[in-house]
């Protein structure tokens, strides 16, 4: 794909899913049911962002082996425009994935290739960065090849979106100042203060669920100094926070902070809501004029919601249609 909108630059993770209705103790065995299909927080984010119909080009990396079949395949199946970095002494990442009665989960993950995807590879692809309006990465590959995906955003002037996911020490502060938009849940926001902001207190107050309040977060938020935080709550809902009046600018919000509440749906699994959003918003910040914020996040947290009604991660992404259709 030589224009795409937005370039994707993430993990292929194979996923294998349990469900329960309450997720085993120590030493205890339960009787549940199993599925398996593709996902990995960047070809969800992809797969999302291609189902809200911006033209998509996600880079992964893949080992030689049977699970690398599947994710071509999907990928085709679907009219996703992917590019894999073929590592065949590697293998292609898996995770397994248990979901209780409540749609809570529970996710361990052997990244593989994942951890392979080389630097060399995505600035091979710099002519596709040259024409998007977007760029997405997240932690769970090679931090140099995250490193390149966000230089290239900025060297062509794109969008650089990071979802700061999994939690990883190999991040620097410095990479993730690279991102205009930094998408975290309540743990990885808390790390991020811990991390980037080197704020252990205010890393244990943000765990406290007590002190999210809106200005709770606000103050917590501005100890990043990062350009413009999104964080996603769950069922409480969606919180922007800007740096300062010009990044507010930029981006035409009303408010230097702001919370989106969350849309009721009926949850099954709430495994790669995270990723609905930021595929979402990526997909709404391309086809739009980039500007007001507040309505891509709107769109994102709709797309998040609407994806917690189906069991799986990337075959759970709603269309636009489906997300049109429920909200309107």
């Amino acid at each position: 794909m030589s224009n795409p909108q937005i370039v994707v630059v993430g993990s292929y993770v194979q996923d294998h899913c349990w469900t329960c209705d309450n997720f085993p103790v120590t030493g205890e065995t339960r009787i549940g049911e199993f599925s398996t299909g593709p996902g990995g927080k960047g070809y969800n984010q992809a797969v999302a962002a291609h189902r809200q119909g911006a033209p998509t080009l996600f880079l992964g990396a893949l080992g030689r082996d049977p699970l690398s079949d599947t994710a071509r395949r999907f990928s085709a199946d679907i009219g996703l425009n992917v590019a894999f970095e073929e590592c065949p002494d590697s293998f292609t990442a898996a995770s397994s994935i248990l979901v209780d009665a409540k749609g809570d989960n529970r996710i361990l993950v052997a990244l593989g290739a994942n951890a392979r995807l080389s630097a060399e590879f995505v600035r091979s692809r710099a002519a596709s960065f040259a024409t998007a309006r977007v760029v997405v990465a997240q932690l769970e590959n090679r931090i140099e090849a995250t490193a390149e995906a966000l230089s290239l955003a900025r060297a062509a002037g794109a969008i650089a979106l990071l979802n700061p996911a999994p939690r990883n020490p190999a991040a620097s502060a410095e990479l993730i100042r690279l991102a205009d938009l930094v998408t975290p849940n309540e743990t990885e926001f808390a790390w991020l203060l811990e991390h980037v902001a080197g704020d252990a207190d205010a890393a244990q107050a943000a765990g406290d669920p007590s002190q999210w309040t809106d200005d709770g977060l606000r103050a917590l938020a501005a100890r990043l100094g990062l350009a413009t935080v999104i964080i996603t709550l769950g069922a409480g809902g969606v919180f922007v926070a800007h740096r300062d009046a010009v990044t507010q600018a930029r981006w035409r919000d009303e408010a230097p902070s702001y919370r989106i509440a969350a849309e009721r749906v009926a949850t099954i699994d709430t495994t790669g809501a995270g990723d609905a959003f930021s595929g979402g918003l990526a997909a709404a910040l391309a086809l739009g004029d980039h500007a007001p914020l507040r309505a891509a996040v709107i769109h994102a947290n709709r797309v998040a919601a609407l994806s917690t009604e189906t069991l799986g991660t990337a075959p759970a992404m709603p269309t636009r249609s489906a997300v049109t259709a429920r909200f309107g």
